[in-house]
């Protein structure tokens, strides 16, 4: 990424969606862009862990795991695959574990806080449907763009 989130918005205004929700950064690559790739899922990352053992190109994986802190949606393992696979980071609305861990990969991770609880691996979510979340819509193939300061996302 080569602008910051608030010179970007600066540039390009309503153009660029903010989200009001307050994420923790916590993957070892703090500013992270590309395109988007969705999942809905609760307390359950059979299809996150699947999604991101696939070849990533550069894109960044939005989860909606309603907002739950109860159990952990990623942890090491899975973000090991997601840097091995390409993938340029991941946006989750819920928690991961092993965030000492995660935060040492060369992958830019946000996510609302941290359990270190196992989810369920039943399977049960939807892939590449329209996500809303923190006052936006993210929605497959829109550009993402994240930093310290936040989260844009293209119109």
């Amino acid at each position: 990424m080569t602008k910051a989130t608030a010179d970007l918005y600066d540039e390009f205004g309503e153009d660029l969606q903010p989200t009001s929700m307050q994420f923790r950064s916590i993957g070892g690559r703090s500013a992270f862009d590309g395109p988007i790739r969705t999942i809905r899922c609760f307390e359950d990352n059979a299809l996150v862990k699947a999604a991101l053992a696939t070849p990533g190109d550069g894109a960044v994986l939005v989860i909606d795991g309603s907002g739950s802190l109860s159990t952990a949606l990623m942890g090491d393992m899975i973000a090991e695959s997601a840097v091995r696979n390409g993938w340029a980071g991941v946006v989750i609305h819920g928690a991961i574990r092993d965030s000492v861990a995660i935060s040492h990969l060369d992958l830019g991770v946000k996510a609302l806080g941290t359990n270190p609880r196992k989810s369920a691996k039943l399977g049960a979510g939807e892939i590449d449907v329209d996500l809303a979340f923190g006052g936006i819509v993210f929605r497959v193939g829109k550009h993402l763009y994240a930093d310290e300061d936040g989260i844009l996302v293209e119109r």
